[in-house]
């Protein structure tokens, strides 16, 4: 039997749309929801395009209360009933209580090598240290930031004449490739991580 899986997100959806891309044919999961905090995400007209179902619950409304937010979140997840929710560049943190209602079941796509620059501006800091090389992580969410165990990497050089937006995109190319890879393996059963190339 598939697994069920919703997708949150807060923007454009590139992850989204190559997670939803995947889960086709003989897959082990079928994306039953895709969720965002803001209502203008361009990521939820790619989804109704693709005939999955979406829902809005706006964070701005809850004015800094946010578990009267995550409480409108759990209760839209409940409806779908999913097995595993993928954060896809979902920016909202959510409080150790809604991750550890959902602890072993959630994933997150973070755009360095962790356990290195956890948190925000990952490519400017990586140039920065002077790093050979930088990459993306897929993590199962814990209560700690950026911190759960790690599913797969993928790794890009740093070239001499990068700057963080240079770095970025090849970065975002190997999230495509790595994302839908450690969720097919996730939904298998399968915990080892994904490395590659």
């Amino acid at each position: 039997m598939s697994k069920r899986v919703a997708i949150l997100i807060s923007g454009s959806g590139s992850n989204m749309v190559s997670l939803l891309d995947s889960m086709t044919g003989d897959h082990p999961a079928r994306p039953v929801l895709v969720l965002s905090n803001n209502p203008q995400a361009g990521g939820l007209e790619k989804a109704r395009a693709r005939d999955v179902a979406t829902a809005v619950v706006d964070h701005r409304p809850f004015k800094g209360d946010r578990p009267a937010f995550e409480a409108a979140l759990q209760a839209e997840l409940e409806r779908h009933a999913p097995d595993i929710i993928c954060l896809a560049g979902f920016m909202r943190v959510l409080t150790a209580g809604f991750v550890q209602h959902w602890q072993g079941r959630m994933l997150n796509i973070h755009p360095s090598l962790l356990p290195k620059y956890k948190g925000l501006n990952t490519h400017a800091r990586a140039i920065e240290a002077g790093d050979a090389e930088a990459g993306c992580t897929v993590h199962e969410v814990t209560a700690e930031l950026d911190d759960g165990p790690i599913l797969g990497q993928a790794r890009v050089p740093v070239l001499p004449d990068d700057t963080p937006d240079l770095l970025a995109k090849r970065v975002l190319v190997q999230e495509h490739r790595l994302y839908p890879a450690v969720l097919r393996r996730y939904a298998e059963g399968d915990r080892r991580p994904v490395m590659l190339p």
